[in-house]
């Protein structure tokens, strides 16, 4: 029981780099679609209208996934294989590889317009008051956020809980990309999922934020820098989590992130990040092979620790 687990996330973690994501009926998607209807049915602009929605939606995937993980552990091969199959899925380092090294592409090439269009994939800023070093900023800060969002985080719960941190965690991360918002219509019904989902990366962004600096020399980054940077300007991002991993990738990768940040007719002046240079299409190159780096360890350390968790727990049984 306690190898199944371990190796379902290095499974995982392989399918995902080498597959990437399904190419039709992504369970994600399957979930967005149930939780619009759920919306429809149980938007009211009431916190309480959003805590049940959140419960319901976050709370059925969670049962869901702890029937999958009982009837999995019948034999390690099958909880392996049930766990590398929910990992695969839940995962997002390959999508997020394939945008970033695509924008890097255009913004490299001075296709502005393409990267402005491109963009939209990748974060629900306004990308048409963006020039070129707006855009590759933009992507880094992306990427950054997204490594911690949709690679570490998963798997630091599928460690901690199998299936139904995998499952329960992605669910809660996708309430609050669709209503975690603070626009009318959401301030209230999202804000049970934005702060469901800022307490489960509590600790996978700080993981991240550690990750980034060990690796950063990989891609010829500066560890110092991203260690440095993350303790003194992480706490001065409006996000509890982003901005631990956004300011590690500045100083690993020696750039200045923030300020300016338009979504829709939102303008937010975000503090700055770093003492670099701005960032231009060979950092957002870095950026992605940062992630790269730092998904494929933390495979390999959360795959470790399940597997030593699993061992103390079988000792403590016998």
């Amino acid at each position: 029981m306690s190898a199944g687990r371990a190796v379902g996330l290095l499974l995982g973690v392989a399918a995902d780099a080498a597959i990437g994501d399904p190419k039709r009926g992504h369970p994600v998607a399957i979930f967005g679609r149930a939780a619009q209807t759920a919306e429809r049915l149980l938007h009211r602009d009431q916190r309480l209208a959003g805590i049940a929605y959140t419960g319901l939606l976050v709370g059925g995937t969670v049962g869901l996934g702890v029937l999958a993980q009982r009837l999995s552990q019948r034999s390690p091969v099958l909880e392996a294989a049930a766990t590398g199959l929910v990992t695969w899925a839940v995962l997002g380092g390959s999508s997020l590889a394939d945008e970033g090294t695509a924008m890097a592409r255009m913004l490299d090439a001075g296709e502005i317009e393409a990267a402005r269009a491109r963009l939209r994939n990748l974060c629900g800023r306004d990308s048409a008051v963006l020039d070129g070093q707006g855009l590759a900023r933009a992507t880094v800060e992306s990427v950054a956020e997204n490594t911690s969002d949709a690679v570490v985080a998963p798997l630091v719960w599928g460690a901690i809980a199998g299936i139904p941190g995998l499952i329960g965690y992605r669910a809660a991360n996708t309430l609050d990309a669709m209503v975690g918002h603070r626009s009318p219509r959401y301030r209230n019904f999202g804000w049970a999922a934005a702060r469901l989902d800022d307490v489960l990366n509590l600790l996978p962004s700080r993981f991240a934020a550690v990750l980034t600096a060990a690796c950063a020399p990989v891609v010829g980054g500066s560890a110092s820098g991203a260690w440095r940077t993350w303790r003194q300007d992480a706490s001065a991002h409006p996000s509890p989590n982003a901005g631990q991993v956004e300011a590690a990738f500045a100083g690993a990768l020696q750039i200045r992130l923030g300020g300016r940040t338009v979504y829709g007719h939102v303008v937010e002046q975000r503090p700055v990040l770093g003492e670099g240079r701005t960032a231009d299409a060979g950092d957002v190159t870095r950026s992605v092979e940062l992630s790269r780096v730092i998904g494929t360890l933390t495979g390999v350390l959360t795959a470790g620790a399940a597997l030593a968790r699993g061992l103390r727990r079988e000792r403590r049984t016998r």
